[in-house]
């Protein structure tokens, strides 16, 4: 994948994968025209059991609180490992 600017989406995986414990996470690049970094993600994992999305989002964003700086838009997903499952078994 491509990167912009400073941030590359491989950068934020691999923050995320360590710094959240996940056990798994997708990093999607959605910069439009490269005029202003936004990055959509989805990540799993199991220190999400038992919080609401607010305090999920909340572990998310003090995570990336530095590189939040230089993201113009960013969407996120976060799912316990069980949610996770559950939506593999619907494909």
């Amino acid at each position: 994948m491509e990167s912009s600017g400073v941030l590359s989406a491989e950068a934020l995986r691999e923050r995320l994968l360590q710094g959240l414990e996940a056990e798994h996470v997708e990093v999607e690049d959605t910069t439009p025209g490269r005029c202003a970094t936004s990055f959509k993600v989805l990540v799993v994992s199991p220190r999400f059991r038992g919080k609401a999305l607010l305090q999920r989002h909340r572990l998310v964003n003090e995570l990336l609180s530095e590189e939040l700086k230089h993201i113009h838009a960013f969407e996120q997903r976060t799912l316990t490992p069980e949610q996770w499952a559950k939506e593999q078994e619907a494909k």
